[in-house]
C-alpha cells in the first residue's frame, strides 16, 4: 500500500524537489513523516535502477536532511526518553523517530555524501555519551541506527568503534543512573534491538569493538549484568557465532569473533541458565543450542580455553565425536527445556536422561571429566530453585543418589556446588518429611540419603581437600538462618563421617558458632540431639595435634549440659574414651605452660586449671565487687569430672579408693580454701565466690543421668569431701548473711549463691541421715532467728539506707529458704506444730510492703570506688529497685505459703473473722486473699508461683463465703498464664500451679455444689485451656492429668458419691476423649522428627538428659481412656458418670454429623467421630441393659448416617457386642432392615456387616433356629438389590450365615439348600477377570470378615492402633500400646487384661476391599532406565534457508478485496499446528485484520486447516515469512511505523486490560510449546499478557491470538465511534 501511495505522488509531480518540499511543510505528524519516508525510499529505488534525476535528486535529499529531518530529530531530543509524557505521546514520538530515522538513511544514500552520515553520527554519539537519562538519547539511538549502514568501514572506523563501545556500555547497563533500574533496562533493550544489529553489519572494526566490550574482563560474570549481556548476545548471535558456508564465508569467519572459544561467554550462558527470570533462561538456552548447531554444521574442532589451568574446557567440539556430543547436548537442552514446565509428571520421565549425561560426561578409561561438571550443576540448580517443591525435592534426592551407583571424578565445582546451592536447598524443612506409608518415628529418607552421600563423598575427596571442604561445610551452617530439622540432619550426617584428622581450631570454632548462633531458637529436643551429633563430629574429625585441651574444654562449654552432655549418658562415655585415647597427643595448653607443666595429660591439665581457678589474683580486692561469671566454674567442674571418669576407665577394677585419690589430687586446692572459710576473715571475696560456685557446679554436674545413678562412686566421694567442709562453709555463710556484710546491690547475687549452697548442703546431710547435732542444724536455727531479728529491727521506722534495705532483702530471702527447706523436708521441723516465733512473725508480716528506695547520695557513699557506675544507676533507677522489691515480696509469699500449708486447718471457712487471731495471716483469710491479688498485680510472671501456692490453700476455704473474690483470683491468674504462652522457662511451672489451685478437687466440688458464678468461670477457663492447647501443645495434658489423678485419689479414698463432683465436669473428660488438632505440615514434620529422636532411646543422649514431658496430644486421650478404664460400673457414682459421658459422646457425634453431611477422609470431623466411637467402645463393658435400652436407637441411627470406613467398623463392632451381651435388642436390629430402600441406600451395608458376625451374636443363645431363619430371610432379600456394594455385603453375610446353618444342621432350611448353594456357587465361579470377581475375592479377604473377632480382639490395642491402621486412618490417629504403658500418671490395675490383641489381626497389612492398590504402576515406571518418549519443546531456530528478497506481494485475489480498514498485522510464522493456523485465519478474517503472516503458504492445502478456517483464507491476505526471515521482516515493519507487540509472559509484560493498541500494530504470536524465541523477544516494542485466574499456566495460542485481535478491534471501533459526529 505504501508503494502505491509513493507512485501516486510521483505520478502527480515528477519534480522531486517540489514534492519533497511540499511534504516538509506543516506539522511534523507521524503520517507526514512516514509519507516522506515512503517517497524517499521509492526515489532511492529509482536511483538504484538508474532512472532518477541525477542532478536534482541528491541536492533535494541534502536539503530534506539538513532543512527538515535533522532539525526535527533535534527537537525530539528535547525530552528525556523516560520523562513524563501523556499516555499516547511516547508511542507517537517513537513512531515519528523511526520514520524520521529511516527517511534520513534514504537521504544520506541519495545525497551521496558519506561526510553527512559521519557528522550526524558524531552529533548523535555526543547525546548518547551524556547518558540514557539525557535529552535526546533515544533519538540518538534511532539516528545512529539509521546512518550506521552509511558509514564507511575504513574511513569511519574509529567512529564506528566509539559508537560500538558506547552502545555496548549502554546495553550492559552502563547508561543507567544506579538506582534507576527501569531506564537502564529500556536502554539495554533499545540498543540491543535497534543499534547493535546495525553496527555489526558495518564491518569488522565495529564487530570487533562490540565483541571486545562484551568479552572484556570488566564485563565478566562478576559484574552482575547477566540479563543485559544475554540480551545483547542473543541479539548478535548470528554475528558472534561463525556461520556455516563456503570458502568466502570461511574467510570472513577467520576475521570475525567466535564466541565459542571464550570462557566468559560460556560462564555467562551458565549463569543465565540458573537465573530466576524465565526470559533470561530462554536466551541462555538459545545461545547454547545455536552454538551446538553451528559446531555440528561447521564440522571443525573447537576448544574453549579453560578458566583455570586444569580440567576440561567449558565447551569443546570434535568432529570425530560428533554423534556423542550431539547426543549429550540434545539431552541436556531437552532437560533444561522440560524443567521450565514445573509439572512433575512431565519432568519425571526426563530425569533418567540426567543419569545418561553423567555417563557421557565421565571417561571410564581415564576416570576424568569429558564435559565440564558445571553444566550438570546448572541443571540441579534449576531444579533446586523450582517453584514446585516436589521438583526441588526430586532434584535434591537425585543429586544425593549420584554416588550410589557411580564414582565421579573430583571437581572443585562439585564441592563448591555442595557448599552453595545444595546446602541452600537442604535448608528447606519440608524436604525432610516422611515418605507415604513410612511409619511414624522413622528417619527421614532424605536425611538418610544425605548421610550416605556425605560419607561417600568425603571418603572420595583427595586428602588435601577434605579439611577445607569440611570447614566450609560447617561454616555454611552458620552463614544463614537454619530451621531445626535441616540442622539436625546435617549434624547427623557429619557425625557419621568416618574418623579423620581434618579439623583444627578453626573447625572447633565453627562448630561452636553453629551451636551458639544457629540453634539458639530451635526446639529443645531437636537442639539437644543436634548438639550430640556435633560433639560426635568434633570427636571424629578433630586433629588433636592442632588443638589443646583448653580449646576442647571451651568447645565443650558451648554444649548445654541440661540438653545433651549429661554425665552417665553414652555420649559422656564416648567423650571420656576419646579423651583417654588422645590425651597424650593434644597440643600443650597455655595454662599448663604458664605453671611449668609440659605434659599434655588430662590429669595435668585439670590439676592446673583447678589451681589457677582457686588462686586469687592481685586485682581481687575490695568487698563491693561483682560476683564472677559462672562460665569458669562450669568449665572446671566439667573437666574435673571428665578426668575422674577417664581415670576410672583406665583402672576399671581399682575401686573406690582410686577414685578418691584422683579426686583428692584434683580438689585439694579447693578443699583447703573451703576449710579456711570460717577462720580466714581476710580471704578475697571473689575467691570465696568462685570456690562456692565450683562446689555447686561439681555437685550438679556429677549427678548421673540414667539407670546407674545409684552406685556412682564419684558422686559418693565428692559428697563426702564436701560434707567435711560443711561446718566451715555454713559458718561463713551464716556470718555473711547475718552480720550486715551484704550491703550493696551487687551482693544480692551473692546472697542467692549462699542460699543455693546452703540448700545443697542440707540435701547432702539428708541423704546420709539427719542428725540433730550436725552443724547444718545449728546454722539453720541461728539463720532463722537472726533473720527474724533483723526484719523486726528494721521496722522501727528509721530513715532507710542502702545497707539496711539490702540486709532486709537478704534476711527475707534467707527466711524463705528456711521455710522452703522445712516445707519440702519434714525432717527439718525445728519446732513442734504449735506456733513458734517463726510462725508468729510470718503471720504478722505486712504483705506486699514496698521497700522505700534510699536516696542516691546515700547510695553513692556505700559504693566502692572500683564499682561500675552502671550497677549504681540500675539500683537507683525505678526499674532496678523495682526488681529488688519484687524479689522481697516474692520471698514474703514463699514464707506465707509455708505457713498456710502448715496451719491450713486453722483457716476459717465463714465470712466472719476472728477478733484476736494469734496467726493473723492464717485466721484472717479474706485479707490474705486480697493481698494475694495485689501481689499478682505487682510481681512479674516468673515470681508468682508462691502466690499461686497460697491461693491453692485459700480459695477452697473462701469459695462459699467470698465467691466474687475467688473469681477475681481466677481471672487474674489466667491473665498471667495466657500472657506467658511463649515463655518456655516459666510457663509450665506456672501453668501447673494454676491448674492445681483452680481445678483442685475441693474447689470443683464446692463450685458444683453451689452452682454459682465460680462454677461457670471454671468451665470457661477449662475451655480456654483447651483452646490454648491447639496452639501450644501440652497445655491440656497438664489439666487432664491433674484432674484425673485427683479424681482417682478421691474415688479410692471415699466411698459412694466419690465421683459425683466429676460428673459435673464430664465435659472435661469428653473433650479429652475427642481431643487432637489437625496440625500443619511444618508442625507435623517437627513432631515426626521428635518422635524419631525419642525412638533412638539411649543412643541419643538428649533423651536421657531431658525427661520426656509427655506433651503430645495423644497423651490427653490416653489419660482420659486410662481414667475411664479404672472406673467401676458397680459403683453408683462411677456408673452415673459413665452414663452421662456416653450420652454426651452420642450428642457430639450427632452434632458433628449435622454440621457437615459430607466430610473428607482424615478431616477433623472424621477424626472427632472416630474418637467418639473409640471411647464408646471403651465404655461398653460398664453399660448395663437399662441404660442401653435408652440409647440403642441412637446407636442404630448412627449406622444409617454417611460415615467413613473406620467409623463404620467401630459402629458395627459396638452393635455386635451389644447384641452378643443383650440379645433382647435383636427385634430392634431386625427393624433396621425395614426402613425402606430409598432411606437406607448403601448404609444397609453396616447392618449386613453386623449380620455376617451372627455366629458371635448368637453364641450364648441356646435356641438359634428362629434367629437364623430371620437372618436368612433378611439377607436373601438384599441379595437382589440393584446396588452392587449392597449385593456384595449381602452375599458375604449369606455365605457366613449358611456356614452356621450347615453346622447346626437345621432341617427347616433344607428347602433353601439348592437355591442358596447354587447362588453361592455361581458367585464363587464367576468367569473372567472383571471387577465383580475381584471385588468378591477382596471383600472375603477383608479383615473385618476374614480375621476380625469382635470378642477376642476387644482390647485397647485393637481400638486405638490396629483398627485405625487397617481402616486407612492417617497415622496421626494411631496410638501404640507402648504409649499407654509409658504414661504412668494414671496407673491401671495390675491385673488389667485389655492391653494387647491375642489374635492375628495385628499382623495384617492395610487394604480396604473398595480401594484399589495404589502405587504399583508408578513404582514400575520409576524403575525404567529411560522412558521411550517424553514431551519435548520445539525450538524453530535450526531451519536455515538462504536470504530472500523480502519485498512481499499479496496474492491477486486478496489484493482485489480492499475491504479491511484495519492496520493490524498478525504474524503466525512460529505456529506449527494447522488447526491453530486455521482457527487464527478465521478469527483474523472475522475481525478484519489487514494480513496474516504464516511460515508456509502450503498450510492452506492442509485439510485440518481448511476444516477450521471455513474458507476464510479466500477473503484474507496471507503472506509467507519463514521463521529465519522474521527478524528482517520485523525490522522492516518497524521502519514503516508499526509497533511490534508480543504475546508473552515476562517480568515487564503489560496487562491486556490496561494496554492501548496503536493503530499500526503488528501482533507476533509464539510457538505452541516454546513461545517466542529469545532472538525475537528483543525485537518487540512491548509484551502483552492476558490476566489469568486459574492454575494452568497458559492459553492455547489460537485463543490468545483471538483475545488480542478482538481487543485491538474493540479499541479501534470505539475510537472511530468517538470521532463520529
Amino acid at each position: 500500500m505504501e508503494w502505491v501511495l509513493a507512485e501516486a505522488l510521483l505520478s502527480q509531480s515528477r519534480d522531486p524537489r517540489a514534492l519533497l518540499g511540499a511534504l516538509c511543510q506543516g506539522e511534523a505528524s507521524a503520517e507526514r513523516v512516514e509519507t516522506l519516508r515512503f517517497l524517499l525510499q521509492r526515489l532511492e529505488d529509482e536511483e538504484a535502477r538508474g532512472s532518477g534525476g541525477a542532478g536534482a535528486l541528491p541536492e533535494a535529499a541534502r536539503e530534506v536532511a539538513a532543512g527538515y529531518l535533522v532539525p526535527l530529530l533535534r527537537s525530539l531530543r528535547g525530552r528525556p526518553a523516560g520523562g513524563p509524557d501523556p499516555s499516547l505521546q511516547p508511542r507517537h514520538r517513537r513512531r515519528v523517530l523511526r520514520a524520521a530515522g529511516a527517511a534520513l538513511r534514504s537521504c544520506v544514500r541519495l545525497a551521496g555524501r558519506p561526510q553527512l552520515a559521519a557528522a550526524l553520527a558524531e552529533e548523535a554519539l555526543r547525546d548518547l555519551l551524556a547518558g540514557w537519562r539525557a535529552p535526546g538519547a533515544e533519538a540518538a539511538v534511532e539516528v545512529l541506527a539509521a546512518v550506521g549502514p552509511c558509514l564507511r568501514p575504513r574511513e569511519d572506523g574509529p567512529l564506528l568503534e566509539r559508537v560500538a563501545g558506547t552502545a555496548v556500555a549502554l546495553a550492559l547497563g552502563g547508561g543507567g543512573d544506579g538506582d534507576e533500574a527501569g531506564p537502564a533496562e529500556d536502554a539495554a533493550a533499545l540498543v540491543a534491538g535497534r543499534l547493535l544489529p546495525v553496527l555489526v553489519q558495518c564491518g569488522g572494526a565495529a564487530l570487533r569493538a562490540v565483541w571486545g566490550g562484551l568479552a572484556a574482563p570488566g564485563a565478566s560474570l562478576g559484574s552482575g549484568r547477566v540479563e543485559e549481556k544475554l540480551l545483547v548476545l542473543s541479539a548478535l548471535a548470528e554475528k558472534l557465532l561463525p556461520e556455516p558456508g563456503g570458502d568466502r564465508a570461511r574467510g570472513a569467519r577467520e576475521a570475525g569473533p567466535d564466541a565459542r572459544r571464550c570462557w566468559r561467554f560460556w560462564r555467562t550462558v551458565q549463569a543465565g541458565l540458573g537465573q530466576a527470570d524465565a526470559l533470561t533462561r530462554k536466551r541462555a538456552r538459545y545461545l547454547l543450542q545455536r552454538a551446538v548447531e553451528v559446531s555440528a554444521e561447521l564440522g571443525a574442532d573447537c576448544t574453549c580455553g579453560p578458566q583455570e589451568g586444569n580440567g576440561p574446557s567449558l565447551f569443546w567440539w570434535s568432529e570425530r565425536k560428533k554423534d556423542e556430543l550431539l547426543k549429550f547436548w540434545e539431552n541436556y537442552i531437552l532437560i533444561m527445556e522440560t524443567l521450565e514446565g514445573n509439572q512433575i509428571h512431565v519432568i519425571k520421565p526426563v530425569l533418567p536422561k540426567l543419569n545418561n549425561l553423567f555417563e557421557y560426561a565421565v571417561s571410564e578409561e581415564n576416570g576424568c571429566w569429558l564435559f565440564h561438571p558445571s553444566w550438570h550443576m546448572c541443571i540441579y540448580k534449576r531444579m533446586f530453585e523450582s517453584e514446585n517443591k516436589i521438583l526441588s525435592k526430586e532434584g535434591v534426592i537425585h543429586f544425593l543418589e549420584l554416588y550410589e551407583t557411580k564414582i565421579l571424578p573430583f571437581s572443585p565445582e562439585f564441592s563448591e556446588f555442595i557448599i552453595g546451592p545444595l546446602m541452600d536447598a537442604l535448608s528447606e524443612s519440608s524436604l525432610y518429611s516422611r515418605s507415604p506409608g513410612q511409619p511414624i518415628g522413622s528417619c527421614s529418607p532424605l536425611g538418610l540419603k544425605l548421610q550416605k552421600f556425605l560419607v561417600t563423598y568425603i571418603s572420595l575427596l583427595p586428602e588435601e581437600i577434605k579439611s577445607s571442604f569440611l570447614l566450609k561445610f560447617i561454616r555454611k551452617m552458620t552463614s544463614r538462618h537454619w530451621c531445626a530439622v535441616p540442622i539436625l540432619f546435617l549434624s547427623k550426617a557429619l557425625a557419621n563421617v568416618p574418623r579423620h584428622k581434618a579439623l583444627g581450631i578453626d573447625g572447633l570454632l565453627a562448630l561452636r558458632d553453629v551451636i551458639h548462633c544457629t540453634m539458639i531458637t530451635h526446639q529443645i529436643l531437636l537442639r539437644g540431639a543436634a548438639q550430640c551429633y556435633l560433639l560426635q563430629t568434633a570427636m571424629n574429625l578433630l586433629d588433636v595435634e592442632k588443638v589443646s585441651l583448653s580449646d576442647v574444654s571451651t568447645f565443650l562449654m558451648s554444649l548445654r549440659q541440661e540438653e545433651s552432655l549429661g554425665r552417665g549418658t553414652s555420649l559422656w562415655t564416648e567423650l571420656c574414651d576419646w579423651l583417654r585415647v588422645n590425651e597424650s597427643y593434644f597440643k600443650p595448653s597455655p595454662t599448663c605452660s604458664s605453671i611449668g607443666l609440659h605434659k599434655t595429660s588430662l590429669n595435668a591439665y585439670v590439676k592446673s586449671i583447678v589451681q589457677e581457678y582457686v588462686k586469687s589474683s592481685a586485682w581481687e580486692t575490695g568487698e563491693n565487687c561483682f560476683m564472677p561469671d559462672w562460665f569458669e566454674a562450669k568449665l572446671v567442674s566439667l573437666m574435673v569430672l571428665l578426668a575422674v571418669d577417664v581415670e576410672g576407665m583406665k583402672t576399671q577394677y581399682s575401686g573406690k579408693q582410686r577414685t578418691e585419690n584422683v579426686l583428692r589430687i584434683f580438689l585439694d586446692p579447693l578443699l583447703d580454701v573451703l576449710m579456711k572459710f570460717s577462720t580466714n576473715a581476710y580471704m578475697p571475696l571473689l575467691k570465696t565466690d568462685r570456690c562456692l560456685q565450683l562446689l555447686l557446679k561439681l555437685l550438679n554436674t556429677c549427678r548421673l543421668k540414667g539407670s546407674s545413678a545409684q552406685d556412682d562412686e564419684v558422686s559418693t566421694v565428692l559428697q563426702n569431701f564436701f560434707m567435711s567442709t560443711t561446718e566451715s562453709i555454713s559458718e561463713f555463710i551464716l556470718r555473711r548473711l547475718t552480720m550486715n556484710e551484704l550491703n550493696s546491690v551487687s551482693d544480692l547475687d551473692r546472697c542467692h549463691l549462699y542460699l543455693m549452697v546452703l540448700t545443697e548442703l542440707i540435701n547432702l546431710h539428708l541423704k546420709v541421715g539427719w542428725k540433730r547435732g550436725n552443724p547444718i542444724w545449728r546454722v539453720i536455727s541461728l539463720l532463722k532467728n537472726a533473720s527474724i531479728q533483723h526484719l523486726q529491727e528494721m521496722d522501727s521506722g528509721q530513715e532507710p539506707t542502702v545497707g539496711s534495705q539490702i540486709q532486709r532483702v537478704v534476711s527475707m530471702a534467707a527466711l524463705a529458704m528456711v521455710c522452703e527447706a522445712i516445707d519440702q523436708k519434714p525432717e527439718l521441723q525445728l519446732d513442734s506444730l504449735h506456733a513458734g516465733p517463726l510462725e508468729s512473725f510470718l503471720s504478722s508480716l505486712q504483705l506486699n510492703q514496698t521497700l522505700q528506695k534510699p536516696h542516691a547520695e546515700e547510695q553513692s557513699s556505700y559504693a566502692h570506688p572500683l564499682e561500675c557506675s552502671s550497677v549504681l544507676e540500675e539500683s537507683s533507677s525505678s526499674q532496678g529497685w523495682g526488681k529488688i522489691v519484687a524479689q522481697y515480696i516474692h520471698d514474703q509469699w514463699v514464707c506465707l505459703s509455708f505457713l498456710l500449708k502448715k496451719y491450713h486447718t486453722l483457716i476459717p471457712t465463714t465470712g466472719s473473722e476472728i477478733l484476736e487471731p494469734f496467726l493473723p495471716a492464717v485466721q484472717m483469710p479474706i485479707r490474705t486473699l486480697q493481698s494475694a491479688l495485689e501481689a499478682l498485680t505487682v510481681l512479674s510472671s516468673d515470681q508468682v508461683l508462691p502466690v499461686f501456692h497460697c491461693l491453692k490453700v485459700l480459695v477452697p476455704k473462701l469459695l462459699t463465703s467470698s465467691e466474687s473474690l475467688c473469681i477475681e483470683s481466677f481471672d487474674m491468674a489466667w491473665k498471667i498464664i495466657s500472657s506467658l504462652s511463649n515463655t518456655q522457662l516459666i510457663f509450665w511451672a506456672n501453668l501447673k500451679a494454676f491448674v492445681q489451685f483452680v481445678f483442685d478437687n475441693k474447689v470443683l466440688t464446692i463450685a458444683a455444689k453451689i452452682k454459682g458464678q465460680a462454677y461457670f468461670k471454671i468451665k470457661e477457663i477449662m475451655y480456654k485451656i483447651i483452646e490454648m492447647s491447639a496452639i501450644k501443645t501440652g497445655v491440656f495434658n497438664t489439666l487432664i492429668s491433674y484432674c484425673c489423678q485427683s479424681w482417682i485419689v478421691s474415688a479410692s479414698n471415699v466411698s459412694q458419691g466419690s465421683l459425683s463432683s466429676a460428673k459435673n465436669y464430664s465435659e472435661l473428660i469428653l473433650e479429652a476423649c475427642i481431643f487432637g488438632t489437625v496440625f500443619r505440615r511444618d508442625q507435623r514434620l517437627v513432631q515426626d522428627v521428635q518422635t524419631f529422636i525419642e525412638n533412638l532411646g539411649h543412643d541419643c543422649a538428649a533423651n536421657i538428659v531431658m525427661e520426656n514431658t509427655k506433651r503430645e496430644d495423644h497423651y490427653v486421650r490416653i489419660c482420659a481412656v486410662k481414667f475411664l478404664c479404672l472406673l467401676d460400673g458397680s459403683n453408683m457414682s462411677h456408673k452415673l458418670f459413665i452414663e452421662d459421658l456416653a450420652i454426651k459422646l452420642l450428642d457430639k457425634d450427632e452434632l458433628v454429623s449435622k454440621s457437615k453431611k459430607r466430610y473428607y477422609v482424615n478431616s477433623l470431623q472424621h477424626r472427632v467421630k472416630n474418637r467418639v466411637w473409640q471411647t464408646l467402645l471403651v465404655l461398653f463393658p460398664r453399660l448395663d441393659q437399662n441404660f442401653l435400652n435408652g440409647i440403642i436407637d441412637r446407636i442404630f441411627q448412627a449406622g444409617f448416617t454417611n460415615n467413613q470406613a473406620s467409623i463404620k467398623y467401630f459402629i458395627e463392632w459396638i452393635i455386635i457386642l451389644i447384641l452378643h451381651k443383650f440379645p433382647q435388642f435383636l427385634p430392634k436390629f431386625w427393624d433396621c432392615f425395614s426402613y425402606g430402600e430409598e432411606n437406607l441406600k448403601t448404609s444397609i451395608c453396616t447392618f449386613l456387616a453386623v449380620l455376617s458376625h451372627l455366629d458371635i451374636i448368637t453364641q450364648n443363645i441356646p435356641e438359634k433356629k428362629l434367629i437364623l431363619k430371620q437372618a436368612l430371610i433378611v439377607v436373601l432379600q438384599w441379595c437382589f438389590n440393584h446396588n452392587f456394594s449392597v449385593r456384595l455385603y449381602a452375599l458375604v453375610a449369606l455365605k457366613k450365615l449358611w456356614t452356621v446353618c450347615k453346622v447346626l444342621s437345621v432341617e427347616e432350611f433344607d428347602a433353601l439348600t439348592p437355591v442358596i448353594e447354587s447362588s453361592l456357587h455361581q458367585v464363587e465361579s464367576m468367569h473372567g477377570a472383571g471387577n465383580a470377581k475381584k471385588n468378591w475375592q477382596r471383600i472375603q479377604e477383608h479383615f473385618f470378615f476374614a480375621t476380625f473377632h469382635p470378642l477376642k480382639d476387644y482390647c485397647l490395642e485393637t481400638i486405638f492402633y490396629i483398627l485405625p491402621r487397617l481402616s486407612g486412618l492417617i497415622e496421626d490417629e494411631w496410638i501404640t500400646i507402648d504409649k499407654f504403658t509409658r504414661f504412668t500418671d494414671v496407673p491401671l490395675a495390675a491385673g488389667f487384661q485389655w492391653y494387647l490383641s491375642q489374635t492375628q489381626l495385628s499382623k495384617l497389612k492395610p487394604g480396604d476391599w473398595s480401594q484399589q492398590d495404589i502405587g504399583t504402576n508408578l513404582v514400575e515406571a520409576d524403575n525404567q532406565a529411560e522412558w521411550t518418549d517424553v514431551q519435548k519443546k520445539i525450538i524453530p531456530w535450526n531451519s536455515r534457508v538462504s536470504d530472500l528478497d523480502l519485498e512481499l506481494l499479496f496474492q491477486d485475489r486478496a489484493a482485489r478485496l480492499g475491504k479491511s480498514i484495519s492496520r493490524l498485522i498478525v504474524v503466525a510464522s512460529l505456529i506449527d499446528k494447522p488447526t491453530n493456523l486455521g482457527g487464527l485465519c478465521r478469527t483474523c478474517e472475522v475481525f478484519g485484520a489487514s494480513v496474516l503472516v504464516v511460515g508456509s503458504l502450503q498450510c492452506i492445502s492442509d485439510k485440518q486447516f481448511q476444516h477450521l478456517s471455513v474458507s476464510a483464507e479466500q477473503w484474507l491476505p496471507l503472506v509467507e515469512v519463514k521463521p529465519p526471515q522474521l527478524i528482517d521482516y520485523l525490522q522492516q515493519k518497524k521502519t514503516e511505523g508499526y509497533t511490534i507487540i508480543g504475546v508473552e509472559q515476562t517480568a515487564k509484560s503489560l496487562d491486556l486490560t490496561q494496554y492501548c493498541f496503536p493503530e499500526k500494530s503488528l501482533l507476533l504470536l509464539g510457538n505452541e510449546r516454546e513461545g517466542i524465541p529469545a532472538n525475537l523477544i528483543q525485537q518487540l516494542d512491548v509484551c502483552v499478557e492476558i490476566p489469568q485466574q486459574g492454575i494452568i499456566r497458559s492459553l492455547n495460542v489460537h485463543v490468545s491470538g483471538a483475545l488480542l485481535i478482538w481487543e485491538y478491534t474493540r479499541q479501534q471501533l470505539l475510537s472511530h465511534g468517538d470521532t463520529k459526529p
